[in-house]
């Protein structure tokens, strides 16, 4: 039996998954707000009660926002600031009492994905979270790529590609830099943009409405927004070359994006033709935990 955990924010989730991959159990609390031992102790009573309910031991997976430092062994680039610093492997091994895996939570969607959602059978997969942020991972042959620096996929902190003049110097991002991929596809991304183009303060889920209702300043900004993500993805084919690209994230649910944005990338590749699939996710909001419990695969 395989568990996993995703440990978000707002909440913590758990799946119990038999060898077959069919989910046995799911449980999800409340995450304690700024309490890291509080954090654990809720993660060590879901473990212990899906185990007590099934009757059996399992495998541990963990997915988090951020990554183990290789340099220090603790968290870092967490947006659950309890937790950076801290030794969050070692402590919950100990807590639990036996070996855990733990990765960045979109390399568990990545992997959930590959392993048996919309990129099954992919050689190589490149997961997308397109949400309040934007955040990747990368999936090769049934395997997650984490890097040296364990932070392979984040391609939401480069530059937008081929910026416009009127894109220049970019927007202000939280990690310091100006221009990230991720202050123009993130939603609040979308919403700043059509804000300062139009002064109307409107949310990602409202402009996109309204361009179906044919507003036509709602459909200039995602216009504009489908020629930013095929810059950004195309950008990301030509330094991976990937089989499938696979969307998660609010912003995935933009059903205009599987075609549209296929249809604009091929000026930025660099390729007579692009073969990469551009598709939805399977799993939904369940790749995270599901991604965790198959880091024992």
């Amino acid at each position: 039996m395989r568990i996993g955990i995703d440990l978000g924010g707002s909440k913590i989730e758990i799946i119990a998954l038999d060898p077959s991959g069919q989910e046995l159990v799911r449980r999800r609390v409340a995450t304690p707000q700024g309490d890291y031992s509080a954090t654990l102790h809720a993660i060590a009573g879901l473990v212990y009660g899906v185990e007590t309910e099934l009757g059996r031991e399992g495998t541990i997976g963990i997915g988090t926002p951020g990554a183990i430092s290789h340099a220090t062994g603790r968290l870092k680039n967490s947006n659950s600031v309890c937790m950076n610093g801290q030794p969050v492997l070692d402590d919950l091994q100990q807590l639990l009492g036996r070996t855990i895996r733990i990765q960045n939570d979109a390399n568990c969607f990545a992997l959930s994905e590959a392993v048996d959602g919309a990129g099954a059978g992919a050689g190589v997969v490149f997961g997308v979270i397109i949400g309040t942020g934007v955040g990747g991972g990368i999936v090769v042959n049934g395997k997650v790529l984490t890097g040296p620096n364990a932070i392979a996929g984040e391609w939401g902190h480069n530059s937008l590609p081929w910026p416009l003049p009127e894109e220049l110097p970019g927007h202000p991002c939280y990690c310091g830099k100006s221009g990230c991929v991720e202050t123009w596809l993130s939603g609040p991304g979308m919403a700043r943009h059509h804000a300062q183009r139009l002064g109307a303060t409107w949310d990602a889920p409202r402009i996109i409405t309204r361009a179906a209702q044919g507003d036509v300043a709602c459909e200039q900004t995602l216009v504009e927004y489908e020629d930013r993500l095929a810059r950004a993805l195309a950008q990301v084919i030509n330094i991976l070359d990937p089989d499938v690209i696979v969307l998660g994230g609010g912003m995935s649910n933009i059903a205009r994006l599987y075609e549209n944005v296929p249809q604009q990338w091929g000026r930025y590749v660099f390729s007579d033709q692009v073969d990469t699939r551009l598709v939805q996710h399977q799993h939904g909001d369940s790749s995270g935990v599901r991604g965790a419990a198959w880091l024992w695969d």
